[in-house]
C-alpha cells in the first residue's frame, strides 16, 4: 500500500477518471484545489510525488505524461477501477514511516546521505535546483523526518535545508514534526521559511491584497451612501447630491484605506503562516488596523488644523483600528479554517458569501462594541468634526432626529459603529476569497 495526502489522491483519482484525455492545469485547480489558492508549483510538486510513488520513470512517462502548455494525462494501459466498499489492509512494517518519528523505511546505506548532499547542495551536487532540492526534503520526510533531522545537524547551510524540510512536510503525509524554534540557527531557519513562501506566493497574495483594497472601498462608498440616505430621512432634511457624494467619497477612501492594511496584513500571513495560521492572521489583522487607524489620525488632525485652523480632539486612531482588525482576522480565521488546508481559501458561490458574512458579524459586533465603550469609528469622528464646524450635515444629530429621542445618542453611536464594522470586514473577507485564474 502507498501513501498520499488527500489532495494528491484527489489528483490521481481526477486523472484516471479523466485518463481518455488530457486535463488541463485550470480543470485540476478548479477541481482538486477548489476551495483553495495554491501556487503552480504546488500542481508540479502534487505530479512529481504521484510519479515518483507510482515508480515513474524520469525517462518515460509509463503512467502520468506532460501536455505540453495545457496539462496531464493518465496513460497507464492496463487499469482496473474496483468498488471502495471493501476495508482496507492493514498496513505492513515496509509501507512507510510512521507519523511519530518512527525508524522510516528500509534504504540503501548511503541513500539519506545522498538525498542529504542534494538538500544541502554538496560536492557534485552544487547544482542543485530548487525543485531537486524539495524532491530530496520529501525523500528524507518519507525515510524518517527524526532520522533526516539528526543527520543534518550543524553541517554548514543546515538553517536553508531545515527550512525546505519543514516547508516540504505538508507535500509529505508520513512526515514528522519540523521544529524551528528550538533548532540551532532558527533565527536564520524562520527568515529561510519564510523567504521561501514568500518568493513561492508572492503573487497569488499581491492579487488578493489588491481585491481586498476594492471590496473595502466598494463597501466604504455603500456604508457612505447609506448613510447619506439615512441623513436625508430626518424629519427637517432631505437627501442631498452633495452630501451622498461627499460621503461616497469618504467611505470610498476610509473603506481601500482600512482594507489595503488589514487585508495587506492578512493576505501576508495567510501566505506564510501554516502552522499558526490563525494566530498570525489575527496578529497581521491588528498590525494592519492599527497602522491605518494611527494614519488616518494623524492625516485627518493635520488638514484639520494646518488648512482650516482647527484641532478636533477626538477621533478614532489606532487602538481602535488595531482592536477592529485583530477581531476581524481572527474572524476571518475562523469562518476559512476548514478550508485553506495548504494553501489561501478560495470558498466559491454561497460558501464565499458566508465567509464574507461571518467576518463582517465579528467585524460588527466589534464595532457595535467599540461604539457603545466611547470608541470612535469613521462616522462617530465625522460627528466629532461636525461639532466644531457650524452648518455641517454629518453629525449624528441627523439620525438621533430619525428616532426622535436624543436620549438614544448611545444606541446610534453603537449601531452606525456596528454598521461601519459590518461592511469593513465583509468588503476584507470578500476581497480575501478571490481566486485568480492561472
Amino acid at each position: 500500500m502507498v501513501r498520499l495526502i488527500p489532495r494528491y489522491f484527489d489528483l490521481l483519482l481526477l486523472l484516471v477518471e479523466e485518463r481518455q484525455r488530457a486535463v488541463s492545469r485550470q480543470e485540476i485547480f478548479d477541481r482538486v484545489w477548489a476551495d483553495v489558492v495554491v501556487s503552480d508549483g504546488a500542481l508540479t510538486q502534487a505530479i512529481r510525488t504521484i510519479r515518483r510513488t507510482l515508480g515513474d520513470g524520469r525517462d518515460a512517462s509509463q503512467f502520468i505524461r506532460t501536455v505540453s502548455r495545457h496539462g496531464y494525462q493518465f496513460v497507464a494501459a492496463d487499469v482496473r477501477l474496483e468498488p471502495d466498499d471493501e476495508p482496507l489492509p492493514a498496513p505492513t512494517e515496509t509501507a512507510g514511516p510512521s507519523r511519530s518519528n518512527g525508524p522510516g523505511v528500509a534504504a540503501p546505506p548511503d541513500e539519506r546521505e545522498r538525498l542529504l548532499s542534494v538538500l544541502l547542495k554538496e560536492g557534485a551536487n552544487a547544482r542543485a535546483t530548487e525543485d531537486e532540492r524539495y524532491d530530496a526534503a520529501v525523500s528524507l520526510h518519507e525515510l524518517g523526518t527524526a532520522e533526516a533531522l539528526a543527520r543534518l545537524d550543524d553541517r554548514p547551510g543546515h538553517e536553508e535545508a531545515r527550512a525546505i524540510l519543514r516547508d516540504a512536510r505538508w507535500d509529505a503525509p508520513t512526515a514528522g514534526p519540523v521544529p524551528l524554534i528550538s533548532a540551532h540557527g532558527r533565527v536564520r531557519a524562520i527568515a529561510d521559511v519564510v523567504r521561501l513562501r514568500v518568493r513561492h506566493a508572492a503573487r497569488l497574495a499581491s492579487r488578493r491584497w489588491l481585491r481586498a483594497t476594492l471590496s473595502g472601498a466598494v463597501a466604504g462608498t455603500f456604508a457612505g451612501v447609506t448613510g447619506a440616505i439615512a441623513f436625508g430621512l430626518g424629519p427637517v432634511a432631505r437627501l442631498d447630491l452633495g452630501l451622498v457624494i461627499a460621503l461616497s467619497v469618504i467611505g470610498a477612501g476610509a473603506g481601500a484605506l482600512g482594507a489595503a492594511a488589514i487585508g495587506g496584513g492578512m493576505a501576508t500571513a495567510e501566505t506564510l503562516a501554516r502552522s499558526a495560521r490563525a494566530v498570525a492572521l489575527t496578529v497581521a489583522g491588528a498590525v494592519g488596523g492599527g497602522v491605518a487607524g494611527a494614519l488616518a489620525r494623524l492625516a485627518t488632525v493635520a488638514i484639520l488644523h494646518h488648512v482650516f485652523g482647527r484641532n478636533v480632539p477626538h477621533l478614532a486612531g489606532g487602538v481602535e483600528g488595531m482592536i477592529l482588525g485583530g477581531v476581524l482576522g481572527c474572524g476571518y480565521a475562523v469562518a476559512t479554517g476548514r478550508l485553506a488546508q495548504g494553501g489561501m481559501a478560495a470558498p466559491r458561490g454561497a460558501a464565499r458569501w458566508r465567509v464574507a458574512a461571518l467576518t463582517g458579524l465579528v467585524a460588527g459586533i466589534t464595532g457595535a462594541v467599540l461604539g457603545a465603550t466611547g470608541f470612535l469609528m469613521v462616522a462617530t469622528s465625522l460627528d466629532s468634526i461636525a461639532n466644531v464646524f457650524a452648518g455641517s450635515s454629518v453629525g449624528l444629530d441627523q439620525f438621533v432626529s430619525v428616532v426622535g429621542d436624543d436620549r438614544l445618542r448611545s444606541v446610534v453611536r453603537t449601531l452606525v459603529s456596528g454598521f461601519e464594522g459590518l461592511m469593513l470586514g465583509a468588503g476584507i473577507a470578500y476581497g480575501l476569497t478571490h481566486r485568480p485564474r492561472s
